[in-house]
């Protein structure tokens, strides 16, 4: 008669031990993302040279426009506020793209445009009041050139965003970007991210401390 298997087998072999458990593969990041995160560092050095650069000059002016005298913190707190909320549509649309709500992430990835439209736009109002209302240009006084360099770079990678982010669109609409094939909204969400991360820093250092 055949012995019947030890109920020991099934959980260790001969020895009665316990398997160990099956290892997850690990999780590691591709070129692309590897090359996103370079360049982001890369950005951190830029703007930190910048903004470095912005704080040495305060109040080393002989002559006005002071920036008291001219930055209006109203307008920059809404604008900031739509930076910010940016950040939070983005978020919410890759969210939905995972989940495979393709309706619904279109709509969050349009109002995350729309939110980085609605600063540009701020933006070229205030630049427009200090250089028509002030006479605030960049060759005016160490704050018009630090301001415009430091701000104007800003707007120049929030510009560059809402570009990335409406290519990402044309791909949907185009059919070549999906659930399993979202890799360029992910990219440029870090990159999102990265751009209203550095505007806190920069508010904080031109609209707060520098005033």
């Amino acid at each position: 008669m055949t012995a019947s298997a030890s109920p020991m087998a099934d959980h260790g072999g001969t020895t009665g031990l316990p398997f160990p458990p099956a290892i997850a593969p690990e999780q590691t990041l591709d070129a692309a993302q590897w090359g996103m995160l370079a360049f982001l560092v890369s950005e951190v050095a830029f703007f930190g040279t910048l903004i470095t650069a912005y704080v040495a000059y305060i109040g080393q002016d002989t002559a006005g426009p002071t920036p008291r005298e001219v930055l209006s913190l109203p307008l920059v707190f809404v604008t900031t506020l739509c930076l910010l909320a940016s950040s939070g549509t983005i978020h919410l649309a890759d969210r939905r793209l995972h989940q495979g709500r393709a309706r619904e992430f279109r709509l969050a990835w349009a109002a995350t445009i729309a939110l980085g439209i609605a600063f540009l736009l701020g933006t070229a109002y205030e630049w427009r009041e200090l250089i028509v209302e002030h006479q605030l240009t960049i060759s005016r006084n160490l704050f018009g050139s630090t301001f415009y360099t430091l701000v104007g770079f800003h707007g120049l990678h929030v510009t560059m965003g809402i570009l990335m982010m409406l290519a990402v669109l044309v791909l949907m609409f185009a059919g070549q970007l999906s659930t399993k094939n979202r890799k360029p909204v992910q990219l440029v969400s870090w990159y999102w991210h990265f751009v209203d991360g550095v505007w806190i820093v920069v508010f904080a250092v031109v609209y707060l401390v520098g005033r």
